[in-house]
């Protein structure tokens, strides 16, 4: 006998409803939703300390000088291509899951930079950029006087 699955009438909603907040929090996280769903996105993490706002970006397979990072206004930009190996003719592919071709991210910093004195390194397939913050964006330390 064939099992039976009980009629939710909302099932639907429920899924559209869970996609919209799969969006919504994407672009609150300032990246577009072209930008996750595609190849041209690549995962990041970003995190301040007193001083910097510290950014690693996994780019397993790209060597530092395919890549092109800018900050404008506020705004981080890694650029970059990917070369695609020659192709084996003779070869049957199973299966061809990595990707070629140009990426791009883009994503707001948290607090006012000075780009001309960041510095990036480059380990192990992991981007690694350590921008200074400007003074004004530096937290103060203000000390109580006592009477």
């Amino acid at each position: 006998m064939a099992n039976l699955t009980p009629w939710e009438p909302f099932r639907d909603v429920r899924r559209m409803h869970d996609s919209l907040d799969r969006m919504f929090d994407r672009a609150l996280m300032g990246t577009s939703l072209s930008e996750n769903l595609s190849f041209g996105s690549m995962p990041i993490d970003l995190y301040e300390t007193d001083n910097d706002v510290i950014v690693k970006a996994a780019a397993p397979g790209i060597k530092p000088e395919e890549l092109n990072i800018t900050i404008t206004g506020g705004r981080l930009n890694i650029r970059g291509e990917i070369s695609e190996e020659h192709e084996d003719q003779q070869a049957t592919y199973h299966l061809r899951e990595r990707r070629f071709g140009s990426f791009n991210r883009s994503i707001s910093l948290p607090a006012s930079v000075d780009g001309d004195k960041a510095k990036a390194d480059f380990e192990n397939g992991i981007l690694t950029l350590t921008i200074p913050k400007k003074e004004e964006a530096k937290p103060k330390t203000i000390t109580i006087k006592t009477k």
